[in-house]
């Protein structure tokens, strides 16, 4: 099977050819400055077969087999299926790599459109699937597309983000699984690898649709570079400096803002990328400008792609409200997740919706029959703590761990003597905190129910659902059908906060820390992320 796209040249050996010296200093100029970093790392190279990756390709076939190279990577060919001809362009790209003795593999991708960015995207994910975790990928990018990237980015109102183009070393994260593009020919012209892949002749593939102008990268490609190279032959290299500067900038700007959001952050209601929390009263203690840099920055921590400047400019005038209107939602469509963002008093909330949709599971009540003896006595070291699971799914749960016989000695004397009676018995109960539900936390002065507690202990609307009361129900079996049990409430938990419950119950000394020792809740998110473990 052949394709017309593919150049007439054939399969030869390259090896002893001439290398290109500017493309060679180029890739190991870049070798050695990310040197440290690629120790001990598998290197791939994505290769499309096209004139860059093919040229890439052989640079590194020819390096290697002169010892100047200590590696050679391994290519991915990914086929898309979207093309005629795709499958002789697979075939031909590992008929040339079984020639050059490189090992390759050929991936099929499913792609979810018609478009290139759906391309891309299909061809990232194939690629990530397959390679390992901190695995290199290598790519044939130059400064011609540097600079067609720098003016897509200006025409669409980027910032110095944007403006900044791709960077030659880049760690790409796609949930816990992080690997590294490299693009050692950012500063190399296109011009310099088509007359390198000439004196090769190279066969690569000539893909027409390239230069067709039916997207905006090709169509500058066609039509903007040649007119502004006509005012400047110089635009390319320009364009690429520009975008280096730009990224030093980037850098600094970064700094600041990572800086910034040290001291703004209400670290203690942090959730990884499920829920991200900001002090106004520290926000508004910046100059305007450092902001604005800060929320682009806390928006778009957790993506790919930087939130757009309008939703900036939204989030800060949220912050800036006086009126009390804890109602306000705005909403971010991001490339991983979707977003929404909240006030709540002088705090501003970033919650990812599969967060909030957590949220809205129900809890149900639990009990746990206490281990017997309940008394001073129990060996505190060969106690199993009680775990239960209060609320659980895909994306995220929630339990709590309880030393039971230990909680026993935080109990008053009447009422640790009563446990210890031996018609008796006692029931660790963990039940959601009903709406009309009156509880007394240890500060207050009189027990308090609904609205007003969740104004007393600053409870979010989104949070309300999520909070739980952690009490030891006594049971006497002489006790008649008329009779309930003793309540002694312990605790009110929520997922991000504790509050002592009850204080006559318990000696007067006791404190929060001794709680938390005693009772510790664990929120975990699931889907590969980090656990984080509260132990509140």
């Amino acid at each position: 099977m052949t394709s017309s796209a593919i150049l007439s040249y054939s399969i030869e050996p390259i090896d002893e050819l001439p290398v290109d010296d500017k493309l060679a200093a180029a890739l190991l100029s870049s070798m050695s400055e990310y040197g440290e970093q690629l120790h001990g790392r598998r290197l791939w190279l994505a290769c499309s077969g096209g004139r860059d990756s093919l040229a890439l390709a052989a640079l590194c076939v020819q390096l290697y087999r002169q010892g100047r190279l200590p590696f050679l990577p391994q290519l991915l060919h990914v086929n898309h299926g979207l093309q005629a001809d795709s499958n002789a362009w697979a075939a031909h790209v590992a008929d040339w790599a079984a020639v050059q003795k490189i090992p390759c593999y050929i991936l099929r991708a499913q792609v979810n459109g018609h478009d290139e960015q759906a391309a891309r995207q299909a061809r990232y994910e194939v690629m990530r699937a397959h390679i390992n975790q901190g695995d290199v990928l290598l790519l044939g990018h130059h400064a011609d597309d540097q600079a067609e990237t720098v003016l897509m980015r200006l025409i669409q109102g980027a910032g110095v983000n944007g403006l900044s183009g791709m960077q030659p070393w880049r760690v790409q994260r796609q949930g816990e699984q992080h690997n590294i593009l490299w693009r050692p020919w950012l500063t190399i012209q296109r011009a310099r690898i088509s007359a390198y892949a000439q004196r090769l002749q190279l066969p690569y593939i000539d893909d027409p649709t390239n230069d067709t102008g039916d997207n905006v990268r090709s169509g500058l490609r066609r039509d903007i570079m040649p007119v502004l190279a006509s005012y400047n032959p110089n635009v390319i290299d320009n364009i690429a400096r520009s975008a280096q500067l730009l990224s030093d900038a980037q850098a600094s700007v970064s700094a600041q803002a990572a800086a910034d959001l040290q001291q703004t952050a209400v670290v203690p209601l942090q959730l990884l990328s499920a829920q991200q929390v900001l002090n106004i009263d520290e926000l508004h203690n910046l100059p305007l400008y450092r902001q604005r840099q800060l929320l682009h920055y806390w928006l778009g921590q957790d993506e790919p792609l930087p939130p757009a400047k309008q939703l900036v400019d939204d989030v800060l005038l949220l912050s800036q409200r006086d009126d009390h209107d804890h109602q306000t939602e705005l909403f971010w469509q991001g490339r991983k997740q979707s977003y929404t963002i909240r006030r709540y008093r002088q705090q501003l909330y970033r919650l990812s919706n599969e967060w909030l949709t957590w949220l809205k599971l129900p809890l149900t009540e639990q009990t746990e029959m206490l281990p017997q003896p309940f008394s001073h006595e129990s060996n505190a070291a060969d106690e199993q703590p009680v775990l239960t699971t209060l609320r659980s799914d895909n994306d995220f749960t929630w339990q709590v761990q309880i030393l039971a016989n230990e909680l026993a000695g935080l109990l008053d004397h009447d009422q640790h003597e009563a446990l210890l009676k031996s018609s008796r018995t006692a029931m660790l109960k963990v039940a959601p905190l009903g709406r009309k539900q009156r509880v007394q936390t240890a500060l207050a002065s009189r027990p308090q129910s609904g609205k007003k507690l969740y104004q007393t202990l600053g409870i979010p609307s989104w949070l309300r659902d999520s909070l739980v009361v952690i009490s030891v129900d006594v049971i006497d079996e002489k006790m008649t059908e008329n009779e309930s049990p003793i309540a002694l409430p312990i605790l009110l938990l929520s997922p991000f906060d504790r509050w002592v419950l009850s204080a006559d119950n318990l000696k007067t000394d006791t404190t929060n820390h001794q709680l938390a020792h005693l009772i510790k809740s664990n929120l975990s998110p699931k889907k590969g992320a980090k656990n984080r473990a509260d132990c509140l």
